[in-house]
């Protein structure tokens, strides 16, 4: 038996892409499932997709920036099931991209408040139900590659996803001690409509006045990552590679595993700048001093 059998998952932005396609997997392995997603009409579309292959399943359309409506699906999860076993913090948005003076406030906020926000939010209410009954659980945050190096004309995402990346980190020591796994999904390009965020953006965040209008520049860059989307990672192996990585415990889960490169690139950048920072006489007193641990 599974040892995820009769345990009881928790997905935001479930209802399409890499969100149903974890649930469909979880699902196979006899969790009980529920969804929260913004798009109603998509929700009950994921419903009926689950349930015809045989999921227990529940969905509740809700915004991730509103710590109500995640209190408001823990209710509803633990009436239904009984106890809440896996928190699956999905539910995101790409952005415009753009140049620095391209990205606007509203456009920061948004990406913010839903990727980084979203997940603290979702962290905050789901987790001490997962403690609650002391049976141990997961904690399963989907940030992507942009969370392991900056991408060009993507500042707002890519801040949002490193973010993700370093409070699962954080969070990865924290919940030992409760029996709770925790992992952070790193995908690149899957087959989402991932680029086509703006369909679901809140009235909050938008600019009033003249609609902006779409720079040369945008428009292809646009185009270009549509093309790439178009040939990107089938979404049903992510959820299976999930599934994989969580039985396994793995803290990073990757799915582009010819990426691995350009997390090389990085580190031994960052280490050569050690190198540099040793070498300085500014910094000699420090080289030797013992390394503070707050664990």
């Amino acid at each position: 038996m599974s040892e995820f059998a009769g345990k009881t998952i928790v997905i935001s932005g479930g209802a399409e892409g890499i969100g149903l396609s974890i649930a469909m997997a979880m699902g196979k392995q006899g969790m009980n499932v529920v969804l929260g997603d913004i798009d109603s009409e998509q929700l009950k579309l994921a419903e009926a997709e689950l349930q015809q292959a045989g999921v227990e399943v529940l969905t509740a359309q809700m915004d991730v920036t509103k710590l109500e409506q995640w209190q408001a699906l823990a209710d509803q999860a633990i009436e239904r099931f009984g106890k809440i076993h896996m928190l699956v913090n999905n539910a995101g948005v790409g952005g415009g991209t753009g140049s620095i003076e391209q990205t606007d406030n509203n456009e920061w906020r948004w990406v913010m408040d839903v990727n980084l926000m979203g997940v603290i939010n979702g962290t905050q209410v789901m987790v001490p139900h997962i403690k609650q009954h002391g049976e141990g659980g997961w904690l399963l945050n989907v940030a992507s590659m942009a969370g392991m190096g900056g991408v060009p004309y993507g500042g707002a995402y890519t801040a949002s996803k490193v973010a993700v990346v370093g409070m699962s980190e954080s969070w990865y020591a924290e919940l030992q001690q409760h029996n709770i796994q925790v992992s952070v999904l790193c995908p690149a390009f899957v087959k989402t409509r991932i680029n086509l965020s703006m369909r679901n953006k809140q009235s909050d965040y938008k600019t009033g006045g003249a609609k902006k209008e779409i720079t040369p520049q945008q428009a292809a860059m646009a185009a270009h990552m549509q093309k790439i989307i178009d040939n990107g990672l089938p979404v049903e192996i992510v959820g299976e590679r999930v599934v994989e990585a969580l039985k396994a415990k793995e803290l990073y889960i990757f799915t582009h595993p010819n990426y691995r490169p350009t997390t090389q690139v990085r580190a031994k950048a960052i280490d050569a700048a050690f190198e540099r920072a040793a070498a300085s006489p500014l910094l000699a007193d420090v080289a030797d001093q013992e390394i503070i641990s707050f664990g």
